[in-house]
């Protein structure tokens, strides 16, 4: 850590660059001691490489690479979701250098999203810190005025996580084959909905009967692969879609839109479908939970039977158990056993101080 408090004197900075190390103290707060680190680190930069170094870039054009970055390594969802907040900050700070977006900004910023909630001002806050932390690992700017912001308390809720019986009645509602075949894909999966949408015929083995989903959500954004063992339901709907398919079409998923952009009409593989599981929940009279609870659903199923917790890792493609964790929405025998246990404790308690009452 290169910016350190000492008990009863206050802020440090120590860091080292290229060999050789420089230290300041006693700093009244840690901003003020990151603030003057950042701007040593300047001052040490350009001696070393003389009048050649560059300033901070422009906060549009760190965005920009930040952008590029994400379309390369991420998901296009991910993309997506990042550059409609990066569209407000551009509008406000977009004339400005990097190194003048100060944390004073930032904080005003944040705290009028909080009037939308906390979670959107808390994922505004996350994106500008990743946004100013690539900045400062690819040596773009100096300092993230975000690092001494503080995420805004937030009203945590359990998320509903649909039952099997309530999915059993989604399905039953829809009225066209695709959005049946594809819900059952995702039920019988448990796989991202950007990992279905990207399935296609060459992911899929009938012999084997598995079929091979691939997924960014890995470390150092790579695409990578892991099997998952065909259901009887998945082998029959996948057999049937594979006979009835256009073989000039490689995805097991695909549809024909007009691309306003292009201004033609264009065939792929879906992005989202997001608005038709919204009105078929409101058909089923089912609460509306999206396509992701469907793999929170699968994964509670299999914790509630026993399934080592190892294996429903693997079978989400989870990088950390922690992640997996997350996902079991079961109330565990143990945990059951424990409350039955307190409560016959309680009752017994209770009887007992009843009868020493009465004998008294």
């Amino acid at each position: 850590m290169s910016v350190y408090s000492v008990k009863g004197k206050g802020w440090r900075y120590d860091f080292t660059l290229k060999g050789e190390r420089y230290t300041q103290a006693w700093f009244k707060t840690k901003r003020e001691a990151k603030q003057a680190e950042a701007e040593r680190r300047k001052e040490v930069m350009e001696s070393q490489n003389g009048s050649q170094i560059l300033p901070d870039m422009g906060f549009l054009q760190l965005v920009s690479r930040r952008l590029d970055h994400l379309a390369a390594y991420t998901t296009q969802h991910h993309y997506i979701d990042y550059r409609y907040l990066a569209r407000k900050w551009v509008e406000l700070w977009g004339q400005l250098k990097a190194a003048d977006v100060t944390t004073e900004m930032i904080e005003r910023y944040i705290l009028e999203r909080r009037r939308v909630s906390p979670h959107t001002a808390n994922k505004e806050l996350r994106s500008l810190r990743s946004l100013f932390n690539f900045g400062k690992k690819k040596k773009l700017v100096w300092a993230n005025p975000t690092d001494d912001l503080d995420f805004l308390p937030v009203e945590k809720k359990l998320k509903h996580v649909p039952s099997p019986k309530e999915i059993d009645k989604l399905i039953a509602a829809v009225e066209t084959e695709d959005l049946a075949d594809y819900l059952w894909a995702v039920r019988e999966t448990m796989a991202r909905v950007s990992e279905i949408n990207r399935l296609t015929w060459d992911d899929v083995s009938f012999r084997d009967r598995h079929v091979v989903l691939y997924t960014r959500k890995k470390r150092g954004g790579h695409l990578t692969p892991r099997k998952i063992h065909m259901t009887q339901q998945l082998f029959e709907m996948l057999s049937r879609r594979h006979t009835q398919r256009d073989p000039s079409k490689p995805w097991v998923f695909w549809h024909s839109y007009w691309n306003n952009k292009g201004g033609e009409r264009v065939e792929g593989p879906y992005k989202n479908r997001r608005k038709a599981l919204k009105a078929l929940c409101k058909k089923a009279g089912v609460k509306y939970s999206g396509f992701h609870a469907l793999r929170h659903s699968g994964a509670s199923v299999m914790e509630n039977n026993n399934v080592p917790l190892g294996d429903i890792q693997k079978i989400l493609g989870h990088e950390n158990i922690s992640t997996t964790e997350i996902y079991l929405h079961t109330l565990g025998d143990s945990q059951r056993r424990a409350i039955e246990i307190y409560e016959q404790a309680r009752i017994k308690s209770h009887t007992d101080s009843h009868t020493d009452s009465a004998a008294a």
